[in-house]
């Protein structure tokens, strides 16, 4: 394991890679926490209109990630698109500060942190080209290791947010999360060689990189699956603290317990599962992960005591590793000269699959009770592995996509 952890430096700029993924995250998740907070006690605006003001955001996040990564894939050079999205998220933070005005607010953030959001997919674009021209056979292992920083900048921000917000208030939250993101755009000036020096020029496949996931079936199926299963991750996070708290009468500590078990998990089995990568196909993992999955959402839904809920955070923590830490290489594996795409599928996922789950999962919890949510959970997995069953997979020959067995 040491010596592929040392392989993976022999890769062009991944050091600048893992220092990005990680400042990145720390960015996002500084202010997360506190975020509907000042919305509401600060800038008056309701819980319903902050609900309404994050799925416009990241709903043009989805459409600006797509419209970028078609053209990424087709000569525009990224380190000049990393640069201008992160110079976009250090507007995007700063402008809470600047307009109090709703609709103001929400046409600079959506514009801003849309063009922003195109950061996190074209780093993983770019780690993967890198990876190519380093002739490197562990590409999963590289994509799932950055991958496992972002969820460590997840970590590390909310405590650096409280520390902040301590000292400075919402003005130095703001200005620090601003000042993170022009850091990144300064180390990629200064120190990420252009990819014209880095990666041989050759003549991109058009066909390829316009690929749309809606004509394409090989990519919509699975597409719409990580939609549900980071729906299903997102209903979890909101439904499983009110669960333990009125369903099993367990204390707030509790809650935080199971919080930190899951997160301090994820991190070393994303790594250990990228590690894996050899031995067993992205595919497979998927599968693995909606049956694992399956499995905590039985004995949650059955679960008469808080406890039960710690130990399973284990299944939770695997399930979360493969979604979060494979997935990206699942759709590499299906779009492998295509990096911008299949980066950026992946993010879009992610992105709808937050959104619908955190508008889904309170409704969910009002109507049918916080326990049955996780039947409702358990159900959505079974709908994901149905579908990734029905995917036929494919193997790459020739720079193209061939089927490699049906059904």
């Amino acid at each position: 394991m040491l010596i592929r952890i040392k392989n993976l430096f022999t890769i062009k700029g991944y050091s600048l890679f893992m220092i990005c993924m990680l400042l990145v995250g720390t960015g996002i998740s500084i202010t997360m926490p506190y975020l509907s907070l000042y919305s509401t006690e600060e800038l008056g605006m309701s819980a319903g209109s902050f609900g309404i003001f994050m799925a416009v955001s990241s709903l043009s996040g989805v459409f600006i990630n797509s419209f970028i990564a078609k053209r990424s894939d087709n000569g525009i050079n990224r380190k000049s698109i990393i640069v201008i999205a992160m110079l976009s998220s250090a507007i995007g933070y700063v402008s809470y500060l600047l307009f109090h005005n709703y609709f103001v607010l929400l046409i600079v953030v959506t514009l801003f942190n849309g063009l922003g959001a195109a950061a996190m997919p074209q780093i993983f674009a770019f780690a993967q080209e890198s990876a190519n021209a380093s002739k490197s056979d562990d590409k999963t292992f590289a994509l799932s290791t950055l991958r496992s920083l972002v969820s460590l900048g997840f970590l590390i921000g909310p405590l650096g947010g409280t520390l902040i917000l301590g000292i400075a208030g919402y003005n130095g939250l703001f200005v620090g999360t601003s000042a993170i993101f022009l850091i990144i755009a300064a180390l990629v000036v200064f120190f990420l060689r252009n990819q014209s020096n880095t990666i041989p020029t050759k003549k991109k496949n058009k066909s390829q990189t316009s690929v749309s996931i809606f004509k394409n079936r090989q990519i919509r199926y699975p597409f719409f699956a990580f939609i549900l299963l980071f729906a299903v991750n997102a209903i979890n996070a909101i439904n499983t603290p009110l669960f333990i708290v009125n369903e099993l009468h367990g204390s707030h500590a509790i809650v935080g317990i199971v919080v930190s078990v899951c997160a301090g998990l994820e991190i070393p089995i994303m790594i250990a599962l990228g590690a894996l990568s050899r031995k067993i196909t992205n595919h497979s993992l998927m599968m693995i992960s909606c049956f694992i999955a399956g499995l905590y959402f039985i004995i949650l839904s059955t679960s008469t005591a808080s406890w039960v809920l710690i130990a399973a955070q284990l299944l939770q923590a695997v399930f979360v590793a493969i979604v979060m830490g494979n997935g990206l290489s699942y759709f590499t594996d299906l779009l492998p000269n295509s990096p911008g795409m299949s980066a950026t599928i992946y993010s879009n996922g992610s992105t709808i699959g937050r959104l619908v789950g955190n508008l889904g999962g309170g409704l969910f919890a009002t109507l049918i009770g916080y326990r049955f949510v996780n039947i409702v959970c358990l159900l959505l997995v079974l709908l994901s592995f149905f579908i990734l069953w029905r995917v036929k997979a494919y193997r790459r020959i020739d720079n193209t996509l061939e089927k490699a067995h049906t059904l």
